[in-house]
């Protein structure tokens, strides 16, 4: 009887240990609980929440500073969800698009007038 319980016990254990943490429902205890999310990331998070519930992970990486798609992609392994949905991927974020294409804008001037 002993064994059945100590058994059962153990295998509750193990079930909340790797139980996802969605991103939108979790208190910062859950979110530092996470393999690489600190005090700083979890703060980010929280903050940007107020703001509104992450849409997905796109809109995560958006929104947090620090949260790229290598992080992403470690968060999510860790068991980091956001609506219930572990991170597929690579995510075209329009910021990094915005930035790339600001860059060569202000490049293509400049090497024109260096060639004058």
């Amino acid at each position: 009887m002993l064994k059945k319980l100590l058994t059962f016990v153990a295998m509750l254990y193990a079930a909340t240990c790797f139980a996802a943490v969605d991103v939108n429902k979790a208190s910062v205890a859950e979110l530092d609980s996470i393999k690489g999310i600190g005090p700083g990331i979890s703060a980010k998070i929280l903050d940007e929440r107020k703001k509104g519930d992450f849409k997905d992970w796109a809109d995560l990486v958006d929104r947090v500073n620090g949260v790229g798609d290598r992080n992403a992609a470690k968060f999510s392994a860790e068991g980091l969800t956001v609506n219930g949905e572990a991170f597929k991927g690579t995510t075209p974020t329009a910021k990094k698009a915005d930035a790339k294409q600001a860059k060569a804008e202000v490049a293509t001037p400049a090497a024109s007038a260096a060639k004058k």
